[in-house]
């Protein structure tokens, strides 16, 4: 089962293998928007618009 997030599947998914490889993330909202990140920096970035804008933000 792939943990990747879809359209059919909307979600957050972050992966980081070990502690010396760069976090990836990708997201796709139920409302159409998606994004990818690389890096730790840019994945709580990404986190961080998730919470605000996507997700259970639209249930605000």
């Amino acid at each position: 089962m792939s943990l990747t997030p879809s359209s059919d599947r909307p979600g957050l998914h972050i992966s980081k293998p070990s502690p010396s490889e760069p976090a990836t993330a990708s997201a796709v909202c139920h409302c159409g928007a998606s994004a990818t990140a690389k890096g730790d920096a840019q994945v709580g970035a990404l986190v961080s618009g998730w919470n605000a804008n996507h997700g259970s933000a639209h249930g605000k």
